[in-house]
């Protein structure tokens, strides 16, 4: 654990220098506050140069204008009564009307005890302010200091669309001080730190403050991208269509000459690029997120902000590499999705899911999970969801697990893409009572890309040459031109007007 900053320091820490300017107006101790807490207070106020547990203001963060709320625990362990949630929630307001992204810097032992109740129900107010901030479509960035505790970290601290923490932090919601008090033993060790948390997908990451700065900022290029996102822009961005792909289908050089069972078996190479690869070689501004947000975390699902020719979106990838026979993709995972989703919804971001799974968990703990709840409950926020949404079958897009993710206002496919109910060697055991007609249930059920293309479902098919496996770079630099493209397409549209084609697309499929 590296010396503890103070709010001035790590301030000038992340903003741009010389670019603060406070938004705090001088706190009075009153009148009626008991002698012993006038002297605290005063102490506090004398040994921080501070009159207040938080700090607020604005500042420029690579030359971006934000709002900043930061804690200050040498004022009392940072605990916040009411002057202190008044000033807290002032700032968060202020920059909700001046449309600005709201950067937080928790830390705290939680609620100031020499206030009682009053202090503590402060948490509902703060948390009504944020909710305000996100509702109008601005960002909202934590960073979990050294230590934050109680009410703080159970209001402002854990309610950002990205959090990450100070490396060996102490974060949690009882402290232990109080739990040895009331429980008479000490709280188990390694539990309530930053990386813990960032293991069980409770924070994004864990970062040093001198790496606050890049990530808030490649955060920021994603976040507050669709406020200043103009269709003239996207136009000018919009890269040129190549290989007839304006059309949809492609051709001889897609999967159209191969068999269906030919292109299954290309999607299922462990050389096949997935989602990794894409945002490695097509991407821009990546900042990967991590978890549900609430103590799970699935590796078959990456979360993540990204820019594909310049266009913002949220990132839904299921992940080929952390998938397997013995760890295949759980409700966990879609936990994970959905939280993906309302991110979207909050930002107005457009969505990007790209399909490539196996198939979904087929177990006890899977089914106790909720699994077949969890792909309902996908389905249906994404079919609602207000913000844009584009899917992309990339690979292998096998039952449940590939289906939660399929719904989109476009719906693109890789060449050896598909989407089936089950895969084909399941169809078959089904209709066949034998998995060795599998070739012949592929080609009858339409799996394949081309297939989808031709009976709607998908929208444009992105060329392999032959096989995305072995033109790993090309083909990923191909998906994201197009990605690139359709992004454009979308956050140009009217949004009643998209959102009315999505409902009429689903409600009419097929027939």
């Amino acid at each position: 654990m590296s010396a503890r900053l103070d709010a001035r320091a790590l301030r000038d820490l992340v903003l741009d220098p010389g670019s603060w300017q406070s938004w705090d107006t001088p706190i009075e101790i009153g009148a009626d506050v008991p002698a012993y807490y006038a002297e605290e207070l005063a102490w506090a106020a004398e040994k921080t140069g501070q009159d207040e547990a938080v700090v607020t203001g604005e500042g420029r963060l690579r030359g971006r204008r934000v709002a900043v709320v930061a804690g200050e625990f040498g004022f009392l362990a940072g605990s916040i009564g009411v002057a202190a949630a008044d000033r807290l929630i002032r700032a968060v307001e202020r920059a909700t009307d001046e449309g600005l992204p709201l950067l937080a810097a928790p830390v705290s032992g939680g609620t100031r005890m020499q206030e009682g109740t009053i202090a503590f129900l402060q948490m509902i107010g703060i948390t009504a302010a944020i909710a305000r901030h996100k509702e109008a479509g601005l960002p909202y960035l934590v960073y979990l200091r050294h230590p934050t505790f109680g009410g703080v970290l159970a209001s402002w601290g854990s309610t950002g669309h990205v959090t990450i923490a100070e490396p060996g932090a102490a974060i949690g919601f009882l402290g232990p001080r109080v739990y040895e008090a009331l429980y008479g033993e000490k709280f188990p060790e390694g539990v309530q730190t930053a990386e813990h948390l960032a293991e069980r997908g409770i924070v994004d990451a864990v970062v040093p403050p001198e790496e606050i700065a890049e990530l808030a900022d490649r955060a920021l290029q994603v976040l507050s991208a669709r406020r200043t996102w103009h269709r003239d822009v996207a136009d000018a961005e919009r890269p040129t269509p190549e290989d007839g792909t304006e059309a949809g289908l492609v051709g001889a050089d897609g999967a159209d000459g191969r068999t269906a069972w030919e292109v299954v078996t290309a999607s299922r190479r462990e050389d096949r690029p997935g989602v990794r690869r894409l945002l490695r070689t097509a991407a821009t501004d990546v900042v990967g997120l991590s978890g549900t947000g609430v103590g799970e975390k699935d590796p078959g699902l990456l979360l993540a902000l990204a820019r594909f020719g310049g266009a913002p979106c949220v990132v839904l990838g299921q992940d080929r590499r952390g998938q397997s026979t013995s760890a295949p993709l759980g409700p966990a995972a879609l936990r994970e999705a959905r939280r993906g989703m309302r991110l979207a919804a909050e930002l107005r971001l457009p969505l990007v899911t790209l399909v490539d799974t196996p198939g979904a968990a087929l177990s006890v703990e899977a089914e106790e999970g909720g699994l077949a709840a969890e792909i309902a409950r996908c389905l249906q926020d994404l079919v609602m969801l207000q913000a844009p949404t584009l899917a992309v079958l990339l690979g292998q897009g096998t039952g449940g697990g590939a289906l939660a993710l399929a719904p989109a206002d476009r719906v693109l496919a890789a060449a050896n893409g598909w989407l089936g109910p089950l895969p084909p060697e399941g169809a078959s055991a089904i209709v066949h009572r034998t998995v060795d007609r599998a070739d012949e249930m592929a080609a009858d059920q339409g799996v394949r890309a081309t297939d989808l293309w031709r009976a709607g479902i998908v929208d444009r098919v992105v060329p392999e040459r032959p096989d995305a496996a072995d033109e790993p770079v090309e083909f990923c630099r191909r998906l994201g031109r197009v990605l690139g493209e359709e992004l454009a397409g979308l956050l140009g549209r009217d949004d009643g007007e998209r959102f009315r084609s999505r409902l009429h697309r689903y409600r009419h499929l097929g027939r």
